[in-house]
């Protein structure tokens, strides 16, 4: 009687946020499957096309271009940002003087407009008047077109997302909080550094945080937009073009079966670079599974 009490409770629980999983999720997914097999501008009627949609992504030089800036980016966050992170977190969790300050003042960033940040990077790399030649200008340094070449383009965008790492410091910085502290008093005891308590202990009493953070940077990295659409439009020459900008501008032309593919493509890329990536750094350590 008990029993079935229990089952009746946790259906009363779990029906509501089912109801709005697959109203919300698996709903549009399947939508976004079907549709992207069809030619489809949002207005007429649908026409089933089968696989042309994908084949003519596939095909597309500058689609396949950014698929690579996507995985870029995915790399970007995962190996440069999430180090970035790490080593601010293990640096403040020492609580150096005046280390509230420079917590609040890192994290200052994720509390600000995306929209307001990349314009500031905009006006920052501005090849007439921008800070950043200036500041080069002082050392006898040539100024250089940050956004306008190819060469250059794709860095400066990652550059200004990757530097903020506020949101990940955080959460590593709480990790490092749920470690013993006798773990450390025993270390100096045995005569070691601050680095080899920092190696030996810290990070892999972290690990499972350090996996989770580094799946997030990569999947944000894979589904980004933001920054490239507002700097860059994906130029010079489509070499900043991510596949959420690709997603976007066939949007915008009403060819939606197409954006649906491109959607599509983004979603399962996505889902293998994540699982990839989780199963590699998890290898190994029976912890992390449990922190994720």
């Amino acid at each position: 009687m008990k029993k079935n009490k229990n089952i009746k409770m946790i259906l009363l629980f779990l029906v509501p946020v089912a109801f709005l999983y697959i109203s919300f999720f698996i709903y549009p997914l399947a939508f976004v499957l079907g549709t992207s097999l069809t030619e489809w501008n949002g207005i007429s009627a649908m026409k089933f096309i089968g696989l042309g949609n994908y084949k003519k992504l596939l095909t597309d030089g500058t689609f396949l271009l950014s698929i690579k800036n996507n995985i870029i980016w995915a790399l970007s966050g995962g190996f440069i940002q999430i180090p970035l992170a790490t080593m601010v977190a293990l640096i403040l969790a020492r609580k150096p003087r005046g280390w509230k300050t420079l917590r609040t003042i890192y994290f200052l960033p994720n509390i600000i407009s995306a929209v307001a940040i990349a314009m500031m990077w905009k006006a920052i790399y501005n090849p007439m008047y921008g800070f950043l030649n200036a500041f080069l200008n002082l050392f006898g340094i040539e100024g250089h077109n940050w956004l306008g070449e190819t060469a250059t383009a794709l860095p400066a965008v990652i550059a200004q997302t990757v530097l903020y790492i506020g949101y990940f410091m955080v959460i590593i910085f709480a990790a490092t909080t749920t470690i013993p502290k006798s773990f450390y008093e025993a270390a100096e005891i045995d005569g070691c550094t601050t680095l080899q308590q920092e190696w030996y202990i810290t990070l892999p009493m972290i690990r499972g945080i350090l996996v989770t953070t580094i799946t997030l940077a990569m999947a944000y990295g894979m589904r980004h937009f933001e920054a490239t659409f507002l700097m860059t439009s994906g130029g010079p020459a489509h070499s900043t073009s991510v596949m959420g900008l690709v997603l976007y501008n066939k949007m915008d032309a009403f060819r939606l079966g197409e954006a649906n593919a491109t959607g599509t493509i983004l979603i399962l890329l996505g889902t293998v670079v994540i699982v990839l990536i989780r199963k590699l750094l998890s290898r190994g350590d029976a912890g992390s599974d449990s922190v994720q």
